[in-house]
């Protein structure tokens, strides 16, 4: 929420934004204990231009900064952190802990840098070899060319945001469970009134899109983007969106396929993501129920990679999960039909910067990590319809779990 557009004074507006919208106050300790626990000698935080948001909700700073000039903020794993910053805004991180650098010209810009990580090898930054997990990789080459210049090592910083990012307190995985709750009663409440509908008069598929809309309201549920409700060929768009300028009307026997996410309206609170199958009529042809078990069994064989492995203490990447759902649908002879990763990871937006389910779009070697939740929906779009199964997995020290309801059949509308 962007309380920017509310006639309050500053300060108190930058600390309901912050409550809001969960940028906490920076962990030093924890910080500087998972650098120490993978042999990192220090995180680099820079940005110009806000170019970097990762930054901003790490360190707890105010995403309304005015930033016109670079700044770099030192953490080691051990000692003082060492902030850098131009003399014209020469406050901007004073906030945060630690001894404060000055520059105006590029060469002090230059020397203080070089003193400051003197000390220093193994530097972490908001970068990913190859670009492989883009989402992170958010310096720019040239401040990459110039610590590589100062001898220093440049390394992901993929798996600390993970931590900082896509971890949960206990307090948000009970906002995760109180959006399942009304989302699943509301899925299953969608079933019946299309039906309702479809046989008195008709409805489209931006109809019951509003209905939802109407429902999140009645639930105090937020939502980046109103869900999906699409039928037949449309489901065979995995990011298909409704029109009211292009009513598509939805009949008896048609496939319809309805994506929803959703969050509590609560300070902090965390998504919950889900894909469900109908069908408008008394049974789907033979040819969807089998392309639906295919789904259904390629989702459930990630599931059980996941539970697996947190079951038995093993480490597991996302990468391992997209494998196991896309081999079963390779297996069946539709994996050219799987056009996107198995999963995503979960947080306070819907997209979040955890490990992904995913061997295809990146080869993601990422961790799954305790308290960490994300998506398994694997689907198979083809040109006359699609077929999509999504549930949400939570992850906790030895054991990991399906949060919601799982379909098991088509349901009949």
């Amino acid at each position: 929420m962007d309380f920017a557009q509310y006639p309050l004074p500053r300060q108190f507006a930058q600390i309901l934004s912050i409550v809001y919208n969960r940028r906490l106050p920076m962990d030093l300790s924890a910080i500087q204990s998972a650098l120490r626990e993978r042999n990192i000698d220090a995180w680099l935080f820079y940005d110009h231009h806000h170019r970097d948001p990762i930054a901003y909700r790490v360190l707890g700073l105010p995403a309304g900064l005015m930033v016109t000039r670079r700044w770099f903020y030192l953490i080691p794993a051990q000692g003082e952190p060492v902030k850098l910053v131009h003399k014209i805004e020469a406050g901007h991180l004073d906030s945060l802990p630690g001894s404060k650098r000055q520059y105006s010209g590029w060469q002090e810009l230059f020397d203080s840098l070089k003193a400051m990580l003197a000390s220093y090898r193994d530097i972490a930054m908001q970068y990913s070899p190859n670009n492989i997990v883009f989402t992170i990789s958010l310096v720019d080459a040239g401040t990459v060319e110039l610590l590589r210049g100062l001898g220093k090592n440049v390394v992901s910083s993929a798996d600390l945001v993970a931590q900082f990012e896509a971890t949960w307190t206990e307090e948000q995985i009970k906002t995760h469970f109180s959006a399942r709750d009304s989302i699943d009663a509301i899925t299953a409440a969608s079933f019946k009134e299309i039906g309702k509908r479809v046989r008195k008069g008709g409805t489209t598929e931006h109809e019951i899109q509003q209905w939802f809309m109407e429902a999140f309201r009645r639930e105090n549920l937020l939502t980046d983007d109103p869900p999906i409700v699409a039928v037949n060929a449309n489901a065979g768009n995995p990011h298909y969106e409704p029109r009211a300028d292009h009513p598509v009307p939805i009949r008896e026997g048609d496939l319809v396929l309805l994506d929803v996410w959703g969050k509590k309206d609560t300070p902090g609170a965390v998504y919950y993501d889900i894909t469900w199958m109908g069908f408008v009529g008394k049974a789907p042809s033979g040819r969807i129920c089998q392309v639906f078990d295919i789904v259904r069994d390629a989702r459930d064989a990630g599931v059980k990679t996941v539970t697996d492995a947190v079951s038995a203490g093993r480490r597991i990447a996302g990468w391992e999960v997209d494998r196991a759902t896309r081999g079963h649908i390779k297996k069946s002879g539709y994996g050219e039909y799987f056009i996107h990763r198995t999963g995503h990871s979960i947080g306070t937006d819907v997209h979040s910067n955890g490990a992904n389910m995913d061997d295809l779009e990146i080869h993601d070697e990422r961790q799954i990590l305790p308290n960490s939740c994300f998506s398994i929906e694997p689907g198979i779009y083809l040109p006359e319809f699609g077929v999509r199964s999504e549930v949400n997995m939570l992850v906790r020290n030895k054991s990991a779990e399906v949060t919601g309801n799982i379909q098991r059949e088509i349901v009949i509308i």
